[in-house]
Order: C-alpha cells, then structure tokens, then sequence
C-alpha cells in the first residue's frame, strides 16, 4: 500500500510543471482573445450603426439600399453570409443552407471561449490541490519557507485559472448573443428574399 501511495504521489508532483505550463499558455491565448474580441466589438458596432436599421425597416423595395450600404470588405462573419444571401437567386433551401453554415462557423469561432471558461478553473485547482500537498508537508516538518513557496503556488494557479475563466465565460455569452442576433437577421433578410421570389 505504501509503494502505491508513493507512486500516486510521484505522479501528482510529476503533472504540476506541465499544468503550470498549460495555464500560461491558456492564459497567453486568452489575453489574445481580448484583443479579437475587442476587434470585433468594434466591427459589430460599426456595421450594426450601418446596416442594423435598413434590416429593421427592410421591405421589398429597400433590398438594394441593403446592398449598397454593406462593406465592400467582408470584415465579420455576418456580413460575409448576408453578402452571400443578398447576391446569390433567392431559394428557401439555400437560404436554410447558408444559415446552418453560418451557425457552425459561428460555434467554431466560440470554441475557444468555451474551452477556456472550462479548462480554466479545472488547471487552476489541479495546481491548488498538487502545491497544497507539499505545503503541508512543509508545516508538519517546520520548513515554512517552504510552506510559502508552496502556498505561493497553490494561490497564484488558482487566480490564474479563475482569470482565465472569466475571460472565456464573458467572451463566450457575448458572442452568443451576437450570433443568435446576426442568426435571425439573416433568416428574417432570407424570409423577405423568398417572399419576394414568390
């Protein structure tokens, strides 16, 4: 029992390097998350001050102002569909189509959010639990330079995590309201393209 007991041990310590490693890597990728997602904060404003009142108002006859005001860029997702629907012969199928394409694409881009609103909290209490193990070690044994060494590390991969956590949580349902908004405009745009076919 004592030789499993080690070996479990061992293997614990082993995984605290790589964890810490991961965790700055996550926590790397998830500053870079805000500056995309800033990024698109900016171009969603952008557009929705062009193009988000002429969807509202849209009618038969405003179809080629739509046209005319989207960006000549496809600078998001949404416009790059909408263009997509605008110059392609309307069907009810293509429409169905591109939207369900439009809502993989869109689950592509949140799959960074949802995996760092998850591994985050998960890598921070891995190095809590680990670190905390040799720091009570270093308590029973009187070593409180090494306790604090260890308790260092049990605090810093918990705040780690849990930042990296929120990144991901708060990028993740904003971007799911955005796409769940850009969704129904672009299936109200291809509702309003088939009425008119027909």
């Amino acid at each position: 029992m004592e030789v499993i007991s080690k070996t479990l041990f061992w293997v614990a310590n082993s995984l605290l390097i790589p964890d810490i490693i991961i965790l700055l890597f996550l926590f790397g990728r998830s500053l870079l998350l805000i500056g995309s997602f800033y990024d698109q904060f900016m171009t969603k404003r952008k557009n929705d001050k062009a193009i988000g009142n002429r969807i509202k108002e849209l009618s038969n006859f405003s179809m080629d102002e739509l046209k005319a005001v989207i960006p000549k860029n496809d600078n998001s997702l949404f416009i790059k569909y909408l263009r997509d629907l605008l110059t392609t012969p309307p069907s009810e199928a293509y429409s169905d189509f591109l939207i369900s394409n439009f809502e993989n694409e869109a689950d592509k881009d949140l799959a960074l959010s949802k995996m760092l609103a998850k591994m985050g909290p998960v890598l921070g209490l891995i190095g809590t639990l680990i670190a905390m193990s040799p720091a009570l070690v270093g308590l029973s044994t009187g070593d409180i330079s090494g306790m604090a060494y260890n308790m260092q590390v049990v605090f810093a991969t918990t705040v780690v995590g849990l930042v990296v956590s929120a990144i991901g949580l708060v990028t993740l349902q904003t971007k799911q309201r955005w796409y769940a908004k850009d969704v129904n405009n672009l299936d109200y745009v291809s509702r309003i393209l088939t009425e008119k076919n027909n």
